[in-house]
């Protein structure tokens, strides 16, 4: 019997690549195995969007056999939801408005024990004629919206499945951009919850944001999933794979006479779930999965 479920969220901005695809095989894996549902949501509120990637995403995993249920939700649609999480938050005394810029956080002196770039509360006390007065310095840019925190910038931490306990900065982290996009943070929370999603598996690059997300599910009154962070793969020179890595997108390998049973084949024995060069589809892999015998390294791609 189904519960729950899990899912998997790409940004529209490109091609999957190889590490996307295996964090996408790892996903579709921990939530069937556990019978849970496993869900799809295209992220395409960040600028950098390219028109037709979701369509190509999505056919990518299809092509791998990587299947999910209903319809994919498309994270813009959401923007109602986002909207009532932050007046949520702004009716509870949350919110308050930022004018900083980046530079200005980074160079501004850190509170004791704060993280490098941890927002150090410059907007955070300012009288209703200080905020009106900044308004105007960047006008007609708007001010960014910032969460409050409890304790100002702190850290916490969480038990992830796979990491073991992950530790992160929880600072006033931004709700609202001053471009008027929603931040990740905020609708990657109230969108999961939405969804009935209590399982969250991505890459391990985002395990230390988590913390933050963790603090707005209780602030919303919202469940906290089970989080399963998983390595990434890194190009030949050790940094995290890109273009610059060569064909590395599954468009990029068919073209070059790697197709994506190949790219299966590849993406599992990389995962300890078969020998390199066997044939596998992705229920025998299902039959297979342990998450506790997933390798722990990030996987190092040197091409085909």
């Amino acid at each position: 019997m189904e519960h729950g479920a899990g899912r998997y969220a790409p940004s529209p901005s490109g091609d999957l690549h190889l590490g996307n695809l295996r964090t996408a095989m790892l996903a579709w894996l921990c939530a069937r195995s556990s019978n849970r549902a496993f869900l799809m949501r295209i992220e395409d509120l960040d600028r950098a969007r390219d028109a037709g990637a979701a369509i190509r995403q999505l056919a990518d995993l299809e092509s791998l056999g990587i299947d999910w249920d209903g319809e994919p939700v498309i994270q813009s649609d959401r923007a109602p939801a986002h909207d009532a999480a932050i007046a949520q938050l702004g009716d509870a005394g949350l919110v308050y408005e930022c004018t900083c810029t980046r530079r200005e956080i980074l160079e501004a002196p850190s509170a004791p024990h704060a993280s490098p770039g941890a927002y150090p509360g410059t907007c955070r006390d300012r009288s209703e004629g200080e905020r009106t007065a900044a308004r105007a310095q960047i006008a007609p840019r708007l001010p960014a919206l910032r969460l409050r925190g409890p304790e100002g910038a702190r850290e916490a931490s969480f038990v992830d499945q796979f990491l073991g306990t992950v530790t992160g900065i929880v600072d006033d982290f931004v709700l609202r951009r001053g471009d008027g996009a929603v931040a990740y943070n905020l609708a990657v929370v109230v969108d999961d919850a939405a969804m009935g999603v209590d399982q969250v598996v991505r890459g391990d690059d985002l395990a230390s944001s988590t913390p933050r997300q963790i603090l707005l599910q209780k602030l919303l009154g919202l469940p906290t999933p089970e989080y399963v962070h998983v390595p990434l793969v890194l190009g030949a020179a050790g940094a995290r794979l890109a273009k610059r890595d060569g064909a590395v997108t599954l468009r990029d390998l068919t073209e070059a006479g790697v197709g994506p049973e190949r790219v299966r084949e590849m993406l599992a024995a990389s995962l300890g779930l078969a020998e390199e060069g066997e044939p596998v589809t992705m229920p025998e892999l299902l039959a297979r999965f342990d998450l506790a015998r997933i390798p722990r390294q990030p996987w190092v791609y040197r091409g085909e």
